[in-house]
């Protein structure tokens, strides 16, 4: 699988971020089943939240025999600064790292999120500068997240940035405009760029609860993936997206969808990556834009 090097953080990340959140409901068996089928094809990067169900517990275990295979992100959701340190010691407890690679502010999808936040942000880079986590960085879902992840890179010095990208949202001006934006920012900055939900397609039609999306509630037949949004169906379609996501100008990786039977299938395409050509890109814009997009997310 291909690496990049992960802006100034120097990691050379594999293409493919190993999302933690398909290990929501997982055994401690199917989580080290998983993490070994990422490994041994090649993944170095993991990506991880407390808000991720049981994933911090099963994946936890497997981690100590593989801490120099892995870079290891964690995230926090937390507002209050004494609240982020106490989760941030939790979350590397729990992953056998004393040490982790990068500590994340976790969705951050708005102005307004980011204000009430902010003194959570200036936590994480205070833990970055005592040398407890490497590197600090920002997340978020929605369509808001590019205008606010650019307000936080005015205010914080961060390492990394992690939001959208699949091509629906490039067929609205409102989010590629400063998507674009924030992209050559973070080139003009040496930032490393994570995209997610590479692999959206729409919401789902049946619009149940993100609770009991990621909760392991039995499939339907209009719901056959366990992530909160309908993913790609076909593997053309999956190579649209993760293809798509690669070869937009910045982006250095993409973080692998919330179910674990489609991680082989995500992986071989990001093994077939090939860049896609500018009417490559435009084609794939023109086929989604006709979807409904994925945000915002059920509640």
């Amino acid at each position: 699988m291909e690496q990049r090097r992960l802006g100034r953080t120097g990691h050379h990340s594999s293409v493919a971020v190993l999302g933690g959140a398909a290990c929501w409901a997982a055994t401690v068996e199917e989580a080290g089943t998983w993490l070994q089928l990422a490994l041994d094809r090649g993944v170095n990067h993991l990506d991880i939240a407390p808000q991720y169900g049981a994933a911090e517990s099963v994946v936890g275990p497997h981690l100590a025999a593989h801490r120099d295979e892995l870079f290891i992100a964690g995230k926090t959701l937390r507002a209050n600064p004494d609240g982020v340190t106490d989760q941030f010691d939790t979350t590397r407890r729990l992953l056998n790292a004393e040490v982790l690679d990068l500590y994340q502010a976790h969705a951050v999808t708005s102005l307004e999120e980011l204000d009430r936040r902010s003194a959570a942000l200036e936590r994480i880079v205070q833990l970055r500068e005592a040398g407890h986590t490497r590197f600090a960085g920002i997340t978020g879902h929605d369509i808001e997240v590019p205008r606010a992840h650019l307000e936080a890179l005015r205010r914080f010095d961060l390492d990394t940035v992690m939001f959208p990208v699949y091509p629906a949202l490039w067929a609205r001006p409102e989010y590629r405009e400063p998507a674009e934006e924030l992209l050559a920012l973070c080139v003009e900055r040496d930032l490393g760029v994570m995209a997610i939900k590479a692999v959206a397609r729409r919401p789902w039609a049946d619009g149940r609860p993100l609770a009991d999306a990621v909760a392991g509630s039995p499939a339907t037949a209009d719901r056959w993936a366990d992530s909160w949004y309908e993913p790609a169906a076909s593997d053309e379609e999956m190579d649209q997206g993760i293809h798509f996501a690669l070869s937009t100008p910045g982006v250095h990786a993409f973080c692998t969808p919330g179910d674990i039977a489609l991680l082989p299938r995500v992986l071989a395409s990001a093994e077939r990556y090939r860049p896609m050509a500018d009417d490559e890109r435009r084609a794939a814009v023109e086929a989604m834009a006709a979807e409904e997009l994925i945000f915002p997310m059920p509640r």
